[in-house]
């Protein structure tokens, strides 16, 4: 220990300590001259790429611009999970029937319309013509069925409808 001690009480340890700081600063300046070279040319490297303007910048208001675009597209998603919904409540299905009402008059002039949507619930229309007059009658339908008694051609226009 007092080997030591007498060492570091020597010129040649302040001498080397010395060295040793002399060494340290000039690798000091050296990383500096270093970190303003790489500054320059980074800065340099940037404005290239960016056609004379801060690439940062540039790529902030890309970013920016993706972001608009996702705000609108998830919008969009919404917009069509709105249509979607309204879609089911809509006449979707459609099934007809023409038929002769009466044995007297000429072709199938009566026809029976069947008007559904996606839960076959809408509306049957049944037209019946006859020579002196013609008369329309509907009947509302419900998931395929109707509180009222259907006839054989509503339910073929019914069953045409839910089955196209």
């Amino acid at each position: 220990m007092e080997n030591i001690l007498e060492f570091l009480n020597t010129d040649s340890f302040l001498i080397i300590v010395s060295c040793l700081i002399i060494l340290l600063f000039i690798l000091y300046l050296i990383n500096i001259i270093k970190l303003s070279k790489l500054r320059k040319s980074y800065k340099t490297f940037m404005s290239k790429i960016g056609n004379g303007n801060n690439i940062q910048e540039t790529i902030e208001n890309y970013m920016a611009k993706i972001n608009e675009v996702q705000k609108e597209n998830d919008d969009l998603k919404n917009y069509c999970k709105q249509l979607d919904n309204t879609l089911l409540s809509c006449v979707q299905k459609i099934g007809l029937v023409r038929y002769s009402a009466f044995k007297d008059t000429g072709s199938d002039l009566s026809f029976t319309l069947a008007l559904l949507n996606e839960e076959n619930s809408g509306v049957v229309l049944n037209g019946i013509y006859s020579r002196e007059m013609s008369n329309i009658y509907a009947k509302p339908i419900e998931k395929g069925v109707s509180t009222y008694t259907l006839s054989e051609e509503e339910k073929q226009a019914i069953n045409k409808a839910i089955n196209n």
